[in-house]
């Protein structure tokens, strides 16, 4: 058997280009939670908040970070294929049109139906009074963020189609910093200007949706498109999105629907269930930024043309590569969060409002979430190759029966481990979805090089453990030179414990040969020096 080539120089500096930009983006989303605790901590009005932004943002999530691309990115590399940029730049008119339309009508029904969502997500907050009046407040103020993103959405998947990584990758963080600049401007001057603190956050969501279109609309009329404000029923290609868009959007949609439940059901556990459980989910989903979806969304425009050309084993090869880079990086965080999750969220989160009691369940969530990052990395390039294959009907599935387990394991464990037993259903839920496509995808192609993968996954996992033993000791051998809670001595105990374990991973994966990290530190070295 012919030794496999390794990953195409175009893929990894692509998968790194997207990386730097999405690192900047959930760098400075790190930056706007660490604010937010600040000020807020995990208290009423943060619970409010995440209430509040979950109802339009399960949209934002879908639409941003590639979910959505599962479904436009496919049929405009197949568009461009056949008419070049100005058959993009109609469809994309087309698409934005369209999207605006059927948005507005969503964005006019929450807002005209905010007390009654409200009520129906979120009835525990009755407990408290005038949590509920604020939540159904903050909802209708930040409603109107879904059509901002869905047509930021439809300009990233254009750029991506059209191998235009890096903007589109970077976009996500012009919503980070707008409520970074509302946070330190805006909040310590609202007393005098007579508007409550987590109302301005709220507004600055609204600023964030109209920098990520500032943002990518000037690369977009570089890259070609000219806006047209007509839609055209006719547009055969527009007719294809519609039909992938509906499955596309559920097949890919069983992270945002488990969180929805996981948020509804946190309500009912008092005071600080819902922060500690979103503050916990976006440490531990931040990872996938820096790598899931850059990899995923590199990969695709690539998938989608093998797709085309029906060429299966084209996919298979960039699936399997895929996985693997994956799991390099995905395995590590995974027991890296696990075994330093409390001094990492003391780190990044204890000051202010936020107190130590917030840190030990923040911190628990965040051990029991962690599992969930492998599921979730594969779901995002293993979901968009189905829908490049023109199959939207298996992820849906997939996506169906890991909800309903999420939902039953819930309610089970809630009982025993209370919000931990959230975030654990929903890491065995996202395991499960994975499990399942990549069982049906090998039988749909015909294999996955499994034999390398599975080699490659058990020296990853050797590699893995060994540095969670040595993160794990080291950092409690410095709380001797460093103890106490000062920032100083909280950074050097977990950076000493990161780099220790990062050593020991280097060498296992020198000793066991593991391609992958040689092949990922190779490239990182050579974009460091380009960057």
């Amino acid at each position: 058997m012919s030794r496999e080539r390794p990953p195409s120089p175009r893929l990894v500096r692509s998968a790194g280009v997207i990386g730097v930009a999405t690192m900047t983006s959930r760098v400075l989303g790190l930056v706007r939670d660490q604010l937010l605790a600040y000020f807020f901590g995990a208290a009423d009005a943060m619970d409010a908040f995440r209430v509040a932004f979950r109802l339009p943002n399960v949209l934002r999530d879908l639409f941003a970070e590639g979910a959505m691309s599962a479904s436009l990115v496919p049929t405009f590399t197949r568009a461009f294929a056949q008419g070049g940029t100005e058959r993009v730049s109609r469809l994309g008119s087309n698409v934005i049109n369209l999207l605006i339309i059927v948005s507005g009508v969503i964005v006019l029904l929450g807002v005209v139906f905010a007390e009654a969502l409200v009520e129906m997500y979120a009835a525990g907050f009755r407990q408290v009074p005038g949590k509920i009046e604020l939540t159904v407040r903050l909802t209708r103020i930040m409603f109107p963020f879904l059509s901002m993103v869905a047509v930021a959405s439809v300009l990233m998947a254009m750029l991506n189609a059209l191998h235009r990584f890096f903007i589109p990758a970077l976009s996500p963080a012009m919503f980070n910093v707008a409520t970074i600049l509302c946070a330190v401007i805006v909040v310590p001057l609202s007393p005098r200007l007579g508007v409550d603190p987590i109302v301005a956050i709220a507004g600055g969501t609204l600023v964030g949706g109209l920098g990520q279109i500032a943002l990518q609309w000037p690369a977009a009329r570089r890259a070609g498109f000219h806006y047209h404000a007509t839609i055209d029923p006719g547009d055969p290609w527009l007719r294809e999105i519609c039909r992938l868009m509906v499955p596309g959007v559920a097949g890919l949609a069983a992270v945002q629907i488990n969180l929805f439940v996981n948020s509804w059901l946190a309500t009912g556990l008092g005071t600080g269930a819902v922060s500690w459980l979103d503050y916990a989910f976006r440490l531990m989903y931040m990872p996938i930024g820096l790598f899931g979806i850059s990899i995923a969304t590199a990969l695709l425009p690539g998938i989608a043309g093998h797709a085309a050309n029906n060429d299966h084993h084209g996919v298979r090869r960039d699936v399997s590569k895929g996985l693997r880079m994956m799991l390099m990086l995905s395995v590590p965080a995974t027991v890296g969060l696990v075994v330093l999750a409390t001094p990492i969220v003391a780190l990044i989160f204890e000051r202010g409002r936020f107190t130590p009691a917030d840190t030990a369940a923040t911190a628990a969530a965040l051990a029991c979430y962690a599992p969930g990052l492998i599921g979730y990395s594969v779901v995002k390039l293993v979901s968009p190759a189905f829908y490049a294959m023109g199959n939207s009907r298996i992820p849906v599935i997939a996506s169906a029966v890991s909800v309903g387990f999420n939902i039953v394991s819930n309610l089970i464990l809630l009982r025993a481990l209370g919000h931990r037993g959230l975030a654990l259903g929903t890491a065995m839920a996202a395991l499960l979805n994975a499990g399942l496509l990549l069982w049906l995808l090998r039988t749909r192609l015909g294999g996955l090089d499994g034999t390398r993968l599975l080699t490659a996954a058990c020296k990853i996992c050797v590699a893995s453990v060994a540095m969670a033993f040595a993160s794990y000791y080291v950092e409690r051998l410095l709380r001797v030179p460093f103890g106490g809670t000062s920032l100083v001595a909280q950074a050097a105990r977990v950076f000493g414990a990161i780099a220790a374990g990062m050593a020991v991973l280097g060498a296992g994966a020198h000793l066991l040969r593991i391609d992958e990290f040689r092949q990922l530190t190779r490239r990182a070295s050579t974009n460091a020096r380009t960057w």
